[in-house]
């Protein structure tokens, strides 16, 4: 991994601070950086060496004519295969890097090298002969793209603080608040910050001189309006073919290489694979956490560890965890719900003392289907009007819960939905504020909010697919997982230099169970029971068949334990929130959720990142 800067000038040269932008981005790539620039551009880098060790593979890097200049964040998993199409072509190559591939490629196939390339990235080219810019982002959107644009000059980055380092003043963007209390996150192309956009996954921006940018989109994910005809059985062995490939393909490293072990079918599944492919032990890295025994899966991750004889490291996590909430923030550079961004940074610490690159289940269960909501949203959905009008008085009349897990807890919130449309089931479903988030906002900022519902209503009209469960999956696709999920596993393995794999987001391997019958993805209850087919052999029963836990952290009792000080004293009288959100709301919250009136520990966990991240805004 690494991480990328770069600033397109339209008319010479402009006052930008490129040392202290890249010196922003180090985390991202502690063993290396620099900076080139020429007419018309300015491009910057910091590295973490992972394929070709050499400085051959610096960045960025130059053609040997200094025509074409590339700074790359990320893997590319076919670039072996691309490099011997090259040189078949008489290409020479200086190095053993996935770089320099891209570099030549673009060379000799143009913009449509991107198309050619499989992996996770983000990239910037820029033609000196054509005065072109090209940005590009991987189709799943593992990682990060950011840019500011005003007046044909562009300036682009992993991260937003290295644009803001660079020069350029951070303002929040109250419009994309109501968006955020909703769901947890952002979706591209917005962002926190008024002027800042996000490049969306599977999408490339081109500038050229005297012209406005262009953005395209060359790739998304297709739930299938007809499902593919394929026997079962047939369906079983491709399945199984294609999630080894891609385990094999992400152990290509020049560097110590391990995994995540959550003791779920996901990581038991790329573990087991790892351990048979690469014929030595794995290590492996699991979380246990205090104060909640339903949020433990360390059992579990022992079973698999002693099954596949990896070499195994756990780590309890406790309520004083909440103190990297400052750094955690920092990283996001944006207030976030989730809150497995504590554990998942903390995993990546433990991982990075022993190796620096680790594979991941990331990604099965949004193709798989591995969500009890996929299911539940699903069985709503196909209920007769009059019986949904029925259900949705029946939770009305049922007790809050002072449990997120709890069972009754989550029968209400799901029967208050049965009537809804599908949009407003999927804005509502997640655990923060839903349709009413404006209300939280100061009066005078709720007119020019965006309303959270009109964020789905685009993501389902871009669905082609036919049946509820694949257009819930599609639009979980579209957002859930590149601005919840993938987000989360960059910024906190980034913090830490770590980068992360993810064999079920390999490309093949969507495009093909994207394409399966609703049927093959979940069986009556039984969620990913393709993927549970194909690996039945090798994952232990006792994981094989166990209801998904999820990745989380007791944040009830945290908050009505060692953590409820924090709470108390940051979203306190005076706090920065409070010159956007109304206190009321706030008190309110903190004071059910003390006495268990109510579970509002997510929502008060995106309030205290709100708060955070205001804080730490750079004047």
């Amino acid at each position: 991994m690494c991480g990328i800067f770069g600033v397109i000038f339209p008319n010479g040269q402009r006052k930008v601070d490129a040392q202290r932008a890249v010196a922003s981005l180090r985390h991202r790539g502690p063993d290396g950086h620099g900076i080139v620039e020429g007419q018309g551009y300015l491009l910057g880098h910091t590295r973490l060496a992972v394929i070709d060790l050499s400085s051959a593979a610096s960045q960025p890097m130059v053609s040997s004519d200094g025509q074409v200049v590339v700074v790359f964040n990320g893997e590319i998993y076919n670039h072996r295969d691309l490099r011997r199409e090259l040189e078949d072509q008489g290409v020479a190559f200086r190095s053993r890097s996935d770089t320099e591939v891209i570099l030549s490629g673009y060379r000799v196939w143009g913009p449509d090298v991107v198309r050619r390339l499989d992996g996770m990235f983000a990239i910037g080219i820029f033609d000196v002969t054509q005065q072109r810019l090209l940005l590009a982002r991987d189709r799943v959107g593992k990682k990060p793209l950011f840019y500011w644009y005003q007046n044909g000059e562009l300036r682009f980055a992993s991260e937003p603080k290295a644009i803001f380092a660079s020069g350029v003043l951070a303002e929040v963007d109250t419009e994309t608040l109501p968006a955020l209390l909703s769901f947890g996150y952002l979706s591209a192309p917005r962002s926190a910050f008024r002027g800042v956009s996000q490049l969306a996954p599977g999408a490339v921006l081109s500038l050229e001189r005297d012209r406005e940018a262009q953005i395209d989109h060359y790739w998304k994910p297709g739930f299938a309006k007809k499902p593919l005809t394929v026997p079962l059985d047939e369906a079983i062995v491709e399945v199984r073919r294609r999630v080894i490939e891609a385990v094999e393909r992400r152990l290509e490293a020049d560097v110590p290489l391990g995994a995540f072990l959550s003791g779920g079918l996901d990581s038991t599944i790329v573990v087991g694979v790892m351990a048979r492919l690469l014929g030595r032990k794995v290590k492996t890295f699991s979380l246990g956490f205090e104060g909640d025994s339903r949020y433990d899966e360390t059992s579990f991750a022992r079973q698999a560890a002693k099954v596949f004889e990896t070499d195994h490291q756990e780590f309890v996590v406790k309520p004083e965890a909440m103190d990297i909430l400052d750094d955690l923030v920092r990283a996001h550079d944006a207030p976030f719900g989730d809150s497995s961004a504590i554990p998942m940074s903390i995993v990546s610490r433990l991982a990075r003392s022993q190796v620096t690159v680790s594979l991941t289940g990331d990604g099965g269960d949004d193709i798989f289907c591995g969500y009890n909501r996929f299911l539940v949203t699903e069985a709503l959905e196909r209920l007769p009007s009059g019986i949904g009008g029925l259900a949705k008085k029946i939770g009305a009349f049922l007790p809050p819960s002072g449990s997120e897990r709890s069972r009754l807890g989550q029968v209400r919130r799901l029967l208050a939905l049965a009537d809804s449309s599908l949009s407003e089931k999927l804005t509502n479903l997640h655990p923060y504020f839903g349709s009413d988030s404006a209300r939280l906002l100061r009066p005078e900022l709720r007119s020019t909010a965006a309303l959270p519902s009109q964020c789905t209503d685009r993501v389902l009209s871009r669905s082609w697919a036919s049946t509820p469960l694949a257009r819930i999956l599609d639009h979980g696709f579209q957002t859930y997982l590149p601005d919840d999920l993938l987000v989360k596993a960059d910024r906190s393995s980034m913090m830490h230099s770590l980068e992360l794999r993810s064999p079920f987001l390999d490309t093949a391997l969507i495009e093909y169970v994207s394409e399966l019958p609703d049927s093959y993805r979940r069986r009556g209850l039984t969620k990913k029971y393709i993927l549970r087919r194909a690996f039945e052999d090798i994952v232990p029963k006792a994981i094989l068949h166990r209801p998904k836990m999820g990745f989380g952290v007791p944040l009830g009792a945290w908050f009505r334990g060692g953590a409820k000080a924090l709470a108390r004293e940051r979203l306190a009288e005076g706090a920065r929130i409070y010159d956007f959100i109304l206190p009321e709301v706030v008190s309110r919250l903190l004071s059910e959720h003390d006495r268990s009136a109510a579970d509002h520990s997510h929502r008060l966990w995106l309030l205290l990142t709100l708060e955070t991240w205001l804080d730490q805004l750079p004047n």
